[in-house]
């Protein structure tokens, strides 16, 4: 069985949290990533094709917020450094997507007290 007939009809373990995730969910026909910890396992050269040889790990690392306000993942492969997006699916764990969101406020790139509002 090849690798892209198993991956689409098949339940897969998440590379990284080890949990059972289902490859067809709600919002999505093919999933890559867990809705638990929100990683991935870098698969696609084009979306959806399953011919990607390097097969790492890929951490999430934001999140775009597209023009019609659909949310996608960004997430970074481990292996090859390339970056990708994928869909934020119907049965995504709403505080792993917040906690990704919320990931530059709560750790600024800059100071903020030095922000002072102005009167006027």
């Amino acid at each position: 069985m090849s690798h892209k007939s198993r991956t689409e009809t098949n339940d897969f373990t998440c590379i990284h949290c080890k949990s059972l995730v289902p490859v067809q969910a709600w919002g999505t026909k093919h999933r890559n990533h867990c809705p638990v910890c929100l990683w991935s396992r870098h698969v696609d050269d084009e979306p959806g094709d399953r011919a990607c040889p390097c097969r790492s790990g890929m951490e999430p690392i934001g999140i775009e917020v597209r023009q019609d306000g659909e949310w996608a993942i960004i997430h970074r492969c481990a292996g090859c450094g390339v970056i990708g997006t994928n869909r934020v699916a119907g049965d995504d764990e709403e505080r792993s997507l917040l906690a990704l969101a919320l990931r530059p406020i709560a750790n600024p790139a800059f100071p903020l007290d030095g922000f002072r509002r102005r009167s006027g």
